[in-house]
């Protein structure tokens, strides 16, 4: 069950004796979810720095939370000096108390360059571990490990992070908080307490990410999931661009930059000559590094106990392919649930649990007596949870996750706190209608199958029974045709041998057809240039209403800023106009709607005429705002309005503007006609023009009205190329370091595509290219990699002790094509040796 959704780059969770939550978000809100009461709150901001993949990034509680109320927190400190701190601070009364902070730990950083922060917190028998990336460039290693030896080129060297004994950054750290603040060094650490060695707080070295890390309650083995590079360094399995499911049963060294998987070696590559040099021994690996500060001779290279590249994997086939972050899940022991409610199965027994964050999948591991990897299978297939980010066992037995949403470095909807309860017996089927239509005019021949249906209980045997109006079927697929006007019950029943059953339904409408709405243009339906006209005809097909009656047209353009939600806006509202399309669905997700119609009186006043009171006061949409968030009573009745805090003053103010939309007729446009593009010059804000057009027929045969849309989305003609749909380049991010221009590197057979392009008028293509790299040919292609060529560009390559950093405008003429099409942006150089070719920041579309 979701417990709370909405969260904002929710990072990590801390699970509280009374299965109240606490959650760190990356851009600093601390929330805390009140089991008691099914509520999520905002309790403290951290002032954070929150640049590349930094931020607040990790929580825990004390062991002895109970009496102590300890949390701790790893962020990167917001400010001039560049570290990220291990803090402490009192939890009272639901509340983060920010004057008790005590700083144990401080991490240096640079924050010229991305990435790898990692920042996981968890504590074991009083021990408390930290997790910490690499923080090295990840960006121009030109195939390979990052261990550039060059004069000013430290930051891109592994060496002095994470395989430097004294560095604090690629590590798994372990100490022992005391109640001053401070903490003490344990026995077993990698290095002797002296710190003559290394760093003494450092148990694991050598890793590259370690995002995700749990301690075996029994065992006492450290596992995590370490994310991997992206390398064209030939290996067992593809490339060695492995990401990696760790097993420390003690203190060493895991690699990395080294070593990968099960110690495949990276050759020495020398970034001046760019020449491949001789691999590492894993039983003696030397740090010779200029910027390494530590021992030299490392401890023996332990290799990972699972690891996985892109492709298909030969060893764990089921762990998928494509692009990878493994993560490590809690070690289940049933004997620790004694009288858990929720306890799982003694199947589970001693399993460790891993998940991946890009590929959405868990996976139980069953080790042997020793801690041998033994085998993986699914775990809760059914969950899908997007993007797992934590993943804990309450002590009531019930899993609880933690879901990133679907979009990167924002607030998803799908984000939230997930609870799984384990309940033993048969499960019940879940019953799952496809149709291949639902409405239509008669007679309508429909395709119904139950192949979506699903049983959890491994084995079980489903039978599917239908009800077809009066007829009665049964098999996985029913194919029928209805022959008159009406409207049809289909229900289906799926049963399983032991008794269990579970039952879906739908409705099949027969006797009216959607219309057909169809937007022409002679203009580009993808992009636009400020102040060209864009024509267009709106033509409507209706199979009952013959003629389609012009009131039942609705047409409204608009321009619509960066940031509002396109789909919603497209989806034809009813009630507001183009502009609060999105809001509506904000709308709709809030408590209002129990209290408020949108027509008529319920327990509050209708939307409608809180409009229309509104709209004749000055500042209307300040003074309802305030309303919204303040609450209050007596302007409508006895009955109070609730305050809603949890709203932003911007939620607030765009949730009022709504409402206040509402009142009059709203203006429709002709259906044929020219519109002069020049919003985005008069408002100044990136967005994209929406021409949205309704018909709504007149129902037909005892069917409803029926309602067909049709819609033409220009965007602006540059597109950033790291927006690309489909590709197989990595993307450099934007750093002080680079001027923060975010681009693609171009490397030898690569690409990129952009969907659904309209090409028509478009004349030439212009790039923003830096010639950083060997230099090759960039290729437009129609539809594939291999498809017809639209045009190309041969671009010198720069070697890197010439470069200036300088970018370059270059263009492609295009040839002519029709209709909307997929192009792909190809990269090539016939000699094969040469891997990056140049860097693309964006490309501008030209009549």
């Amino acid at each position: 069950m979701m417990l709370a959704q909405g969260l904002d780059e929710p990072m990590q969770m801390a699970i509280l004796p009374d299965l109240d939550v606490i959650i760190v978000e990356r851009k600093g809100d601390v929330k805390f979810y009140d089991a008691k009461e099914k509520q999520i709150k905002t309790i403290a901001h951290i002032n954070v720095y929150s640049g590349i993949e930094d931020g607040l990034l990790g929580v825990a509680a004390d062991p002895d939370f109970a009496n102590n109320h300890w949390v701790y927190l790893y962020y990167g400190l917001a400010g001039e000096r560049n570290v990220s701190q291990l803090t402490r601070y009192d939890f009272v009364d639901q509340k983060l108390d920010l004057n008790s902070k005590k700083v144990l730990l401080e991490v240096p950083t640079q924050r010229t360059y991305c990435c790898h922060s990692a920042g996981y917190l968890t504590f074991s028998d009083g021990l408390l571990y930290l997790s910490t990336g690499d923080n090295t460039n990840a960006e121009e290693i030109e195939g390979h490990n990052p261990t550039d030896e060059r004069p000013g080129r430290q930051l891109s060297d592994d060496q002095g992070t994470t395989a430097n004994s004294k560095d604090y950054r690629g590590k798994i750290l372990r100490i022992k908080p005391l109640p001053d603040g401070t903490y003490t060094i344990p026995d077993g650490n990698l290095f002797p307490k002296d710190g003559s060695l290394g760093y003494p707080e450092i148990y694991v070295m050598g890793c590259r990410n370690p995002f995700r890390v749990s301690v075996d309650p029994k065992t006492k083995f450290v596992y995590w999931g370490d994310v991997g590079p992206d390398t064209n360094v030939p290996a067992e399995e593809g490339f060695l661009s492995y990401d990696e499911i760790n097993q420390a049963r003690k203190p060493g060294f895991f690699g990395y930059p080294y070593f990968l998987g099960a110690n495949e070696a990276f050759p020495k590559y020398d970034f001046e000559t760019k020449k491949e040099g001789p691999k590492q021994d894993p039983s003696r690996p030397i740090n010779n590094s200029p910027n390494n500060t530590g021992i030299k001779e490392l401890p023996p290279a332990q290799p990972a106990m699972i690891w996985y590249g892109k492709g298909e994997s030969k060893r764990w086939p089921m762990v998928g392919r494509g692009a990878a972050s493994a993560m490590a899940g809690p070690v289940y022991y049933s004997e620790l649930y004694p009288n858990a409610k929720y306890k799982l199965p003694e199947y589970y027994n001693g399993k460790l649990f891993i998940y991946e964050w890009i590929r959405k999948w868990i996976m139980a591991v069953t080790l042997d007596k020793d801690g041998n990897y033994v085998s993986m299978e699914p775990f809760l297939p059914h969950l899908k949870v997007i993007a797992p980010m934590d993943m804990q066992i309450a002590h009531d037995g019930a899993i609880y996750m933690l879901a990133y949403g679907t979009n990167w470095f924002a607030k998803n909807t799908d984000a939230g706190l997930i609870r799984v309860e384990y309940s033993e017996g048969n499960r019940n089927p879940i019953a799952n209608i496809q149709a291949d239509n639902t409405i239509g005019p008669a007679p309508l021949t429909v395709t119904l199958s139950a192949s979506q249906s699903k049983d959890y209980d491994k084995g079980d045997k489903l039978t599917f029974d239908w009800k077809v109006g009066d007829r009665i079927f049964s098999g996985t697929n029913v194919k029928h045709t209805f022959d008159k006007p009406g409207v049809y019950n289909v229900a289906l029943t799926v049963s399983d041998q032991a008794g269990g059953s579970g039952v879906a339904s739908a409705q099949i409408k027969v006797g009216n057809s959607p219309p057909d709405v169809v937007i022409s243009t002679n203009a580009n339906r993808s992009f636009y240039w400020d102040n060209v006209p864009f024509d267009y005809k709106v033509i409507v097909k209706d199979a009952e209403d013959k003629t389609p009656e012009q009131e039942n047209m609705k047409l409204a353009f608009d321009y619509l800023p960066i940031g509002k939600d396109f789909a919603a806006a497209l989806s034809g509202t009813s009630h507001g106009n183009l502009r609060y399309a999105a809001t509506e669905t904000f709308y709709a997700s809030q408590d209002c709607k129990s209290c408020h119609t949108m027509d008529s009186k319920s327990i509050g006043p209708a939307l409608k005429e809180i409009s229309k009171r509104y709209a004749t006061k000055n500042g209307a949409a300040d003074l309802l705002s305030d309303k919204i968030m303040k609450g209050g009573s007596g302007n409508w009745g006895t009955y109070p309005m609730p305050p809603h805090p949890n709203l932003t003053t911007a939620q607030s103010r765009e949730l009022a503007g709504y409402i206040l939309s509402l009142t009059g007729e709203k203006p429709t446009l002709a259906t044929q006609g020219n519109i002069n593009l020049e919003e985005h010059v008069v408002q100044g804000t990136e967005g994209a023009y929406v021409l949205a057009a309704n018909y709504t027929d007149k129902g037909a045969n005892g069917i409803e009205p029926l309602k067909g849309s049709a819609f033409v989305v220009l965007k602006n003609p540059l597109v950033q190329l790291e927006d690309f749909e489909k590709g197989n380049v990595s993307v450099s991010i934007g750093t002080k370091n680079n001027g923060f221009v975010t681009s693609v590197p171009a490397g030898n057979g690569k690409f990129v595509s952009f969907t659904k392009i309209d090409l028509n008028h478009i004349k030439k293509i212009k790039f923003r290219i830096q010639e950083e790299g060997e230099g090759g040919t960039l290729e437009i292609r129609q539809g594939s990699v291999d498809g017809s060529l639209l045009g190309s560009i041969a671009i010198a390559g720069v070697k890197s002790k010439d470069l200036k950093r300088e970018w370059k405008e270059l263009r492609a003429d295009i040839k002519p094509t029709t209709g909307q099409t997929d192009i792909f942006l190809v990269f090539k150089n016939p000699d094969k040796n040469k891997i990056l070719l140049f860097y693309i920041d964006w490309m501008l579309f030209e009549r």
